[in-house]
């Protein structure tokens, strides 16, 4: 992905305006009234192009007000994920985030409900334009919508002559919302036109200091004062230079940098991608993104228009607006290989570029200490003559142990489970480590899931930021009903933790059922590939030789070059057969850390548990053997 602006200026563009969290209806088909959840994601017309253009690869910032709520910190670590630069977030402490609650009726129908009555983003003022963060940027892009209120309209004209005094282009988003300039009631967010003359005299009063100006046909109509396509676009030229790009849906897009032509459709026609609509909301925000992607970059006007209709076709494919529009990556894979869906949400291998590409960021390693056991452990509590309860107070003293090795730094982490370590899972919370959460039913062969076999309806529960691990006692060579009804097992785990953005690490243990090669790790890998399972972590258990390793690293570039990386496992090996293993693996960069067990707390288990090791005793056993293992880790790491 291309970084750093072309004109040397520290960002690419800069948006003003609208910023909510949008609450999607997941029912498709359904009225607003009878919607059951939402799926929240960051809304507004700027701030999808601000994150858009962010995934595109220009270097984007915002302009807005957000409350000094969780809703208003959402927004602004999200914008810190995509790379948004946040000097223009202000965070009102009056006033709260803006929400909008929206739902897919039909194909055509899209009921939705401004939630803006003094909310923080229209309470922008010309006090939150900052001279010199506007005249760090080659363009600033200004929305319609942030005209209708004088404050608001002050704001952005007062970035506007910013903008053109230090050389910068103005970019003009009509985004016309009638029921935004008072013109329709609460309930009619989904009108995009109503006629008015008073907004379009507004309008036409910023045309002539805008070199760039994006609507629809409505909104075109709306900037001119007439319901005829083409004398609007003739008015528009008289009052302004601008190129002039009208976007058309399905039928792409039309650009206009000079005269206009005797009809609409004479002028540089960028053709659409033929996808069946589900949803239109935020499509003109994905089209604008990829239209900046070429025009603040230098590309011919084909070219920009191209990719503006590709990256709508994404947006109007899918359900949510900013968490749906494509990354670079996926944009060139889309228009190198195409697909054969007109309905892009169904197409696999987009979509895996599209989750491998915007899915939250991890540290290059991780270390982490693995504390999900059931069966071995509730084993010690027995022995012990210790009520199996007390595990759950040891796995916190686990999680305390780690805090100790991590010191706050990231790429430390666990995994725990569900049965004794909810409390922990807490105090994990806490600590900003990663959490990787079994599903498996412990010892199970062939595999079963714990609790239920419907791990969609489970998974729905889990924090996005906790990793669904699964192991399976997998080895290519056994018999035919038992590696296909595995592998079917995690192609469905696969699908649910797709459906609700959960990550998965897969945990294969081949040795304990066959023999064991340079190749029968990565064979059983490319069993699950084919499949179509793309996990974002693989567990594996240590190899013998540098060449099992080679191949491990060949089936991963080979199907899935987006895979996080591979952690190694422990099998309750003492820690120098750990330190040969480290060492083998050390060398291959798709190796990332480790997530060992018991080696790590077997000794203070079993001694807390008989009550022979008080809490603190514990803890500094855990944490010793822990950092052991760590200082071990990197010394390999930095040697190979």
């Amino acid at each position: 992905m291309s970084r750093g602006s072309a004109t040397g200026k520290r960002l690419d563009v800069i948006t003003i305006g609208r910023c909510s969290v949008d609450l999607y209806g997941q029912q498709i088909g359904s009225r607003l009234e009878d919607v059951a959840s939402f799926a929240k994601s960051v809304g507004g017309c700027p701030s999808n192009i601000a994150i858009g253009a962010a995934r595109l690869g220009l270097n984007s910032g915002l302009i807005t007000r957000v409350g000094d709520e969780q809703m208003g910190r959402f927004v602004k670590e999200q914008m810190a994920r995509e790379g948004v630069a946040l000097d223009g977030i202000v965070t009102d402490p009056d006033r709260l985030t803006s929400l909008v609650l929206l739902s897919v009726e039909d194909d055509k129908t899209f009921p939705l409900i401004f939630y803006r009555d003094n909310c923080a983003d229209s309470a922008l003022s010309e006090s939150d334009i900052d001279e010199d963060f506007v005249k760090s940027s080659a363009s600033v892009l200004v929305t319609g919508t942030h005209f209708a209120r004088p404050h608001t309209d002050a704001a952005q004209r007062k970035a506007m002559r910013i903008a053109r005094a230090h050389g910068a282009k103005v970019i003009l988003d009509i985004d016309y919302r009638p029921n935004l300039w008072g013109l329709a009631g609460l309930g009619a967010g989904e009108e995009r036109y109503i006629r008015s003359d008073k907004v379009s005299g507004h309008m036409k009063s910023i045309l002539p200091d805008c070199d760039l100006i994006v609507g629809t046909e409505e909104e075109v109509h709306i900037a001119a004062g007439t319901e005829d396509t083409l004398e609007a676009l003739r008015t528009i030229r008289k009052l302004s230079g601008a190129v002039i790009v009208l976007k058309r849906g399905p039928m792409g897009c039309v650009v206009y940098p000079g005269a206009i032509p005797d009809a609409p459709d004479q002028g540089l026609v960028g053709k659409g991608f033929p996808i069946e609509v589900y949803n239109v909301l935020g499509a003109g925000d994905s089209f604008m993104s990829g239209f900046l992607r070429g025009w603040l970059r230098g590309e011919d006007h084909a070219t920009s228009a191209t990719w503006a209709n590709a990256c709508g076709a994404f947006a109007v494919s899918r359900l949510l607006c900013s968490p749906e529009i494509p990354t670079w990556e996926e944009l060139q894979f889309f228009l190198t290989h195409g697909s054969a869906h007109k309905a892009l949400r169904k197409d696999e291998a987009i979509n895996h570029v599209h989750w491998a590409t915007t899915r939250r960021q991890q540290p290059e390693k991780l270390l982490a200490f693995a504390i999900d056991h059931r069966m071995q452990m509730e084993k010690m509590a027995d022995d012990a003559g210790a009520p199996r309860a007390r595990l759950n107070g040891f796995k916190r003293l686990a999680v305390k142990a780690i805090g100790r090795v991590a010191k706050g730094e990231p790429g430390y982490g666990t995994l725990l489970d569900d049965v004794y370590g909810r409390e922990a899972m807490f105090d994990a919370a806490k600590l900003g480590l990663w959490v990787g959460r079994p599903l498996e039913q412990p010892g199970s062969r062939p595999l079963r899931f714990e609790f239920t076999q419907d791990v969609g309806a489970r998974l729905v529960d889990w924090p996005v930021t906790h990793t669904v691990k699964c192991l399976a006692f997998y080895h290519p060579d056994d018999p035919r009903e038992m590696k296909d009804g595995q592998a079917q097992k995690l192609r469905t785990l696969y699908e649910a933790a797709r459906k609700v953005g959960r990550e998965l690490l897969v945990e294969i243990i081949a040795g304990k059922n066959g023999l064991i090669d340079d190749t029968t790790v990565a064979r059983a890998m490319t069993d699950l590939y084919a499949l179509g399972i793309k996990p974002d972590w693989w567990k594996l258990e240590p190899q013998a030789s540098a060449t099992a390793w080679e191949n491990i690293a060949a089936a991963i570039r080979e199907n899935d070059p987006w895979c996080r990386g591979v952690l190694l496992l422990g099998l309750d090996a003492p820690e120098e057969e750990l330190a040969r293993g480290f060492e083998a693996a050390a060398g291959q960069p798709i190796v990332k850390g480790f997530a060992v067990g018991r080696t790590i707390f077997s000794n203070a288990a079993q001694k807390w548990l008989r009550r022979e090791m008080d809490d603190e005793q514990a803890v500094a056993d855990m944490a010793a053997r822990f950092q052991a293992l760590a200082d071990i880790w990197n010394g390999a790491r930095r040697t190979a």
